[in-house]
């Protein structure tokens, strides 16, 4: 399976292009971070299903042979040592197809992404209103 390279409007139809299992997978993926982002809009960005809440959240993607999850360089770095068993760079994860995704971890980044942005939001109101 290679990555599809179509231009891509909704997650659905991200999610629609793959075969079968991978849609499962995403699917999962997806409830999980709608789960622990619930005010999070759903997007697409880089051409990859993207959850945005004052700023993009996360990232995710399907390639022949993993789940590419995108928390972002902050993300990674609060949970670089939960993650050490996965193929890790500044700002993603790999996650291998074939095995299950560790969810639990992924929900705590979500949330630590949401208060994250959430903070990063708050600091940018107080500068603007001197407050």
């Amino acid at each position: 399976m290679e990555e599809n390279k179509s231009a891509y409007e909704t997650i659905d139809a991200y999610i629609g292009s793959f075969p079968p299992e991978v849609q499962d997978v995403l699917q999962t993926l997806r409830r999980v971070i709608r789960e622990a982002a619930p005010e999070a809009m759903e997007k697409i960005s880089y051409q990859m299903p993207t959850f945005a809440q004052n700023g993009n959240l996360v990232y995710f993607a399907a390639y022949k042979k993993h789940i590419g999850f995108y928390p972002t360089s902050s993300g990674i770095a609060a949970f670089q040592h939960e993650l050490e068993a996965y193929k890790v760079s500044k700002g993603t994860v790999q996650f291998p197809l074939g095995q299950l995704l560790p969810y639990e971890l992924i929900t705590r980044i979500v949330k630590h992404r949401v208060e994250a942005n959430r903070e990063k939001a708050a600091s940018k109101r107080t500068k603007k209103t001197g407050k």
